[in-house]
């Protein structure tokens, strides 16, 4: 949810003249403005002077909080997005939603067990699924939202699981829906299911569990709480993996 606080920044396109860097126009809730380019929809809705109260989240693309639905000039297609990814692009129309509302089945996780109709139980909209697929279609993540929903459906608890574990809960693909599924709900269930009931427990975090509790990293926990940000950016860039991806690069 958004807030107009300071008309005087806002770069509406009949009040201001066109700026020398690179602009673009854009529509927040039916008001144009004019927005650098490269900013992501995020930062132009601030640059257009509007405030985030809401929706605003991690910033960094995967807390779901920030979910856009947009269309472009001339083209009849409704895009979904996460504002907080997304650069703008000329004629966007853009609209925030904070929360797409779907009840959530109400149950203890210790009650329930793995079997194959647990979930159609506590979400027997699943049984609705036509296969159309607009749930996929309208992930910001790319997942395949209807596979996981037909595997919920047949009882393959741990494949609905695994194809959903990207999910963040952002909820547009339950709007969309015409069956009226809770796909992201389904999702987190069957990960709790799966989580625990389904996988076996793993003997190194038991391990480390131990050794973290018995104080053996509590001197490099110290250094690092000690050391400056430059510090550690320059420690986070001298992983095996980062060099790994440097070389792959080139």
């Amino acid at each position: 949810m958004t807030t107009e606080t300071n008309t005087e920044i806002a770069r509406k396109t009949n009040d201001a003249d066109t700026p020398e860097v690179s602009a673009l126009n854009i529509y927040v809730m039916g008001k144009r403005y004019l927005v650098p380019a490269g900013l992501t929809i995020m930062a132009a809705i601030e640059y257009a002077g509007y405030q985030f109260v809401r929706s605003c989240g991690c910033r960094a693309g995967f807390c779901g909080a920030c979910s856009t639905v947009y269309r472009k000039d001339d083209e009849q297609k409704l895009h979904f997005a996460l504002a907080c990814q997304t650069t703008v692009e000329d004629g966007m129309y853009l609209v925030q939603i904070p929360f797409v509302p779907a009840a959530k089945a109400k149950y203890m996780i210790e009650d329930l067990k793995a079997e194959e109709n647990t979930i159609l139980s506590l979400y027997p909209e699943i049984a609705r699924c036509v296969s159309c697929n607009t749930c996929t279609k309208s992930c910001p993540q790319d997942i395949k939202v209807m596979m996981y929903i037909q595997n919920a459906l047949r009882g393959d608890i741990a494949k609905a699981a695994e194809l959903s574990f990207d999910c963040i809960q952002c909820g547009m693909c339950a709007m969309r829906c015409p069956a009226d599924i809770k796909h992201y709900h389904v999702a987190q269930l069957a990960r709790r299911l799966r989580g625990k009931y389904i996988d076996t427990l793993s003997k190194d975090l038991k391990k480390r569990v131990a050794e973290v509790e018995g104080g053996q990293y509590d001197k490099e926990i110290e250094e690092l709480v000690g050391m400056s940000e430059e510090q550690l950016r320059g420690l986070y860039n001298k992983r095996e993996i980062e060099a790994k991806k440097k070389k792959e690069g080139e």
